[in-house]
């Protein structure tokens, strides 16, 4: 009977933290939300761990801060009304159907955030990851750069980094 007990007791427990690591990281990553005192884009994180808890939202960190720590902290309203759109993961997905990458041409589908990251590509022609760019900046990035799939972020990184080890196919297709 003990051994039943204990079951039971180390199922509820698993199944309780399998719901909470499942809630979290759902909820964690940083936001896109236009300030209410500036209308400015800005870029927050929640206190995921105590949103996933079933806590109310509550705001770890902002890209305004820490000039404006002591803000009345509307934006979570924003938060509150859409917490799934105002993810960058979620916004920068969008952004990404329906593109095709400017450098090969091909359709870059559905993206996988954990293995092969797209990247972009600016004016200059340079690529980059996406860690390197500021959430906040966000809005600007995606109306100036093109999406790039992860095989030619490769390439042309590559290329630029090492060119005298680089041989292009002299041979034109017809």
């Amino acid at each position: 009977m003990t051994y039943l007990v204990w079951l039971v007791v180390v199922s509820g427990v698993a199944l309780a933290a399998f719901l909470f690591t499942r809630r979290y990281l759902a909820v964690r990553g940083p936001r896109l939300v236009a300030c209410p005192e500036n209308h400015q884009t800005a870029a927050v994180k929640v206190e995921s761990a105590w949103a996933a808890l079933g806590g109310d939202w509550r705001l770890a960190d902002c890209s305004r801060w820490p000039q404006q720590r002591s803000c009345g902290r509307e934006c979570l309203a924003q938060i509150e009304e859409s917490p799934e759109d105002c993810l960058v993961r979620t916004i920068v997905t969008k952004w990404y159907q329906d593109k095709n990458c400017a450098v090969c041409g091909k359709p870059l589908g559905t993206i996988d955030w954990h293995e092969r990251k797209p990247a972009l590509m600016d004016q200059q022609g340079k690529a980059q990851l996406w860690p390197t760019v500021a959430p906040q900046t966000l809005p600007d990035v995606l109306a100036t750069h093109r999406p790039v799939c992860f095989d030619c972020y490769v390439a042309e990184t590559f290329r630029k980094e090492h060119p005298e080890l680089v041989l292009d196919n002299p041979w034109v297709k017809q």
